[in-house]
């Protein structure tokens, strides 16, 4: 039968629209039920929102960033919601004239979470699809029963439309749309529970695990490193405060008894598969680092230091037959994969220079945070986090930068990139208002692998005049500094600089943060009262 071409009641297109709005919610809360028997990856919000970021150039990608800071991922899966529910209520109303089209869009939702859910580089096949497809039908299922309850009666069955006046089934949607809801909620908390069940074990991993003693310690933090000065950061960053900057919607959970490392490639005399058991009966070290977002404006606030324990990684490559570029090695680059599909890709020759490198096991005294990469993840000193730091790492490939780009080159960023030297303003902050008199003007300096040599302050267009720099723990490590000032009543502009020990000086030059980090001068205007 052909559908009817008559205009339906204007006044049910509330109802319908309310209709489609339910049937998205179902075909959602189903996704994700399935998705959390099979892994919560797969749900088609996870996989449309890891699809768009692997869609978006990297200039929105920093603006994003810049300006959601590490919220920008709930805001790209509102902003996901918020276009779906947009799609859903549309539905419904065509729905309304055009019964089956309306349902036939909602299944268009399934095939496009199916082919994003499968095209991810993480993807363990088509059972990724599952949760798309069996939402979408359930989600088409609810929209076609709802819709037939607002045509008249005797005639749910028929592509007919109610015309204005006509009866239609109050009581049945009623009930129907209740059900609806009801059964989206219990599909919602279902997702959640398998969700959480699917997680358990590495949860439990991590809590029995105790880490050994490292061999080799980190020296005790000189005193002095830390400033008493309100509003400084502190030298050790808690687990809680350090930035975490990554495309992951979903954070993984990776059971350690079942993790493995894959380390295989050119150069490798035998390919090697270690379990987290034989890392832990390695040589530990312990060693404090920096590190720092490529994302890191100037002045930003994606830079922390931590305690790190963990294998040192070039003597692990070294064992293997591994060998730099300059003693006659054929790989150049090392990419590391992460469970989330990422890849990093970092320069060899850096990774075995001498220094602390590290595959790292445990942050600040315990294992490491799942948000910070549970259970192994590397950590390099020196280098930009996006040509270092993978984290929730499960393979290790020797390689040149010839034969392969890493995720982020491919994107437009730079294929080497070591962290440049930068200083930051802590206190006073932007816009304030001290008092006159002697403010304490102080913050934080890294040039991490070169070390800080020194921090200097200018007010307005003055001389740069040095300030104080607190003790240094290593050249790895940022390095706090303060200077009292005279201020006087009226506007000013504090700008800082640091010089690292190469004698490098941080250059005024502003530049952005793509491809290979940002550079400037960090500045802050205050009116002193």
């Amino acid at each position: 039968m052909t559908e009817n071409k008559r205009k339906p009641d204007k006044a049910l297109l509330p109802l319908a629209a309310l209709s489609g709005a339910l049937a998205g919610l179902a075909a959602l809360a189903v996704a994700e039920a399935v998705a959390g028997g099979i892994r919560p990856q797969a749900g088609p919000v996870v996989a449309v929102g890891g699809a768009a970021i692997d869609r978006t150039p990297a200039a929105v990608k920093d603006w994003a960033i810049r300006h959601f800071g590490t919220n920008d991922k709930l805001f790209l899966q509102l902003g996901i919601l918020a276009v779906l529910a947009l799609f859903a209520l549309a539905l419904g109303m065509v729905a309304l004239r055009f019964r089956r089209t309306g349902a036939a869009g909602v299944l268009l939702f399934g095939v496009v979470g199916a082919v994003a859910a499968t095209g991810r580089p993480d993807s363990t096949g088509l059972t990724d699809a599952l949760p798309s497809v069996v939402g979408a039908v359930v989600g088409s299922g609810v929209l076609y029963v709802l819709i037939g309850r607002l045509r008249p009666r005797g005639t749910a069955d028929q592509d007919t439309v109610a015309p204005p006046g006509a009866g239609w089934d109050r009581r049945g949607f009623v009930i129907a749309a209740s059900a609806a809801a009801v059964g989206s909620a219990g599909a919602g908390l279902l997702g959640r529970s398998l969700s959480g069940a699917g997680g358990r074990d590495a949860v439990a991993s991590r809590r029995n695990l105790v880490l050994p003693a490292p061999g080799s310690r980190a020296r005790a933090v000189p005193k002095g490193a830390g400033l008493r000065v309100p509003g400084v950061s502190p030298f050790i960053t808690p687990n809680g405060d350090f930035y975490r900057v990554d495309t992951a919607l979903v954070v993984p959970k990776v059971d350690a008894t079942t993790w493995r490392l894959r380390i295989h490639g050119q150069g490798v005399r035998r390919p090697l598969t270690l379990t987290f058991d034989d890392l832990l009966r390695r040589d530990l070290i312990e060693r404090d680092i920096t590190l720092t977002c490529v994302s890191n404006e100037v002045g930003g606030p994606y830079v922390g230091n931590a305690r790190w324990i963990g294998v040192q990684l070039a003597d692990l490559l070294a064992e293997l037959g591994v060998k730099p570029p300059s003693e006659g090695g054929p790989a150049d680059q090392l990419v590391a994969r992460s469970v989330d599909g990422m890849t990093i890709g970092s320069p060899v020759e850096d990774l075995m220079d001498g220094r602390d490198a590290l595959l790292a096991l445990g942050m600040n005294g315990e294992p490491l945070p799942f948000a910070h990469g549970f259970p192994v993840r590397m950590v390099v000193p020196g280098l930009y986090g996006f040509v270092s730091a993978c984290k929730w790492i499960k393979d290790i490939e020797l390689t040149t930068f010839d034969a392969y780009d890493p995720y982020w080159v491919k994107r437009g960023w730079a294929r080497k990139a070591p962290i440049k030297t930068e200083s930051r303003i802590d206190t006073p902050k932007p816009f304030a208002r001290p008092k006159s008199g002697t403010v304490m003007v102080a913050g934080v300096a890294w040039a991490q692998h070169r070390g800080i040599d020194k921090v200097e302050i200018r007010v307005d267009d003055g001389p740069w005049q040095e300030a104080r720099l607190a003790a240094e723990d290593t050249r790895d490590t940022w390095r706090q500094w303060s200077f009292p000032w005279r201020a006087t009543k009226g506007g000013h502009t504090l700008t800082v600089r640091a010089t690292d020990r190469t004698g490098q000086v941080q250059t005024e030059k502003r530049t952005k943060t793509i491809p290979d980090g940002a550079s400037g001068r960090h500045s802050v205007v205050v009116t002193v009262d």
